[in-house]
């Protein structure tokens, strides 16, 4: 049975190490266990979303990077994770070479947009996981949605990275998806005894208003160990402020459903 709300949501931020997989990973677990039908499609070479649901390179053979080629089928590609209703693109670091062999291939910035054309009806949500770069594999990701969620870490240098990648959002916008639309940034690594974090989330907030969430994830030790047990942190600890966080944030995302 299709799906009705065929949501596609990139999570991008050029900055490494801001929580952007582990907020892919866990906001589409709590959305999945809302009965809402997830995908991922892991779009960073590294393939961090991958290992956080335990699936090994062995098992990456038809990937993200083998179907943008046209080795395979995406249908092929998508893999069941342990979470009910929610399935994985996985990727591998093959992903990297993309941008050398797409040189001249053309109209490569839409190439994920027709690949997610031919499955998005039967999912929800889908959740583009991209790169920590603004390259031709981002670009392809902001062309292929409907919005973007910007994970900011609370720290002294993240406005900075945060100009950069909104002026690429415009960008996209007027250039190659007009239909865009900044669905929110998200506040990690929050950590309440340190003046910075809140300094960093007033100065957010000051700018952006209402398309900052409400949900902030908190610094937790939770959410830093899960992906060695390749689990999201929903299932390694329910109860842990990290969990907590990322369950209200579906919460938020769900009552934007109305707005759809």
């Amino acid at each position: 049975m299709k799906n009705k709300l065929n949501k596609t949501i990139a999570v991008a931020n050029q900055k490494g190490g801001v929580g952007k997989t582990t907020s892919v990973i866990n906001l589409a677990t709590a959305l999945a266990a809302c009965d809402r039908r997830t995908l991922i499609i892991d779009s960073d070479p590294q393939g961090n979303a991958s290992t956080g649901f335990g699936i090994k390179y062995n098992e990456r053979d038809i990937d993200l990077y083998s179907v943008i080629c046209g080795k395979n089928n995406i249908v092929d590609s998508i893999k069941s994770t342990m979470i009910p209703k929610l399935d994985i693109i996985p990727t591998s670091p093959n992903l990297s070479a993309l941008e050398q062999e797409l040189v001249n291939v053309e109209d490569r910035e839409y190439l994920i947009n027709n690949l997610i054309k031919k499955i998005k009806g039967e999912y929800d949500y889908i959740f583009i996981d991209c790169p920590p770069s603004l390259g031709l594999i981002t670009l392809n990701a902001l062309c292929a949605v409907n919005s973007l969620i910007i994970p900011l870490q609370t720290e002294y240098y993240a406005l900075e990275g945060l100009t950069q990648l909104i002026n690429t959002f415009d960008s996209v916008k007027n250039n190659f998806n007009k239909d865009i639309t900044l669905q929110g940034i998200l506040l990690t690594m929050y950590d309440k005894r340190n003046k910075i974090s809140e300094m960093v989330s007033k100065d957010v907030k000051s700018h952006f208003n209402n398309k900052v969430f409400k949900t902030v994830i908190p610094r937790n030790v939770r959410v830093s160990e899960a992906p060695s047990y390749g689990q999201p942190v929903l299932m390694y600890d329910i109860s842990c402020p990290g969990s907590q966080a990322y369950a209200s944030l579906a919460g938020e995302i769900i009552n934007q459903e109305k707005d759809l």
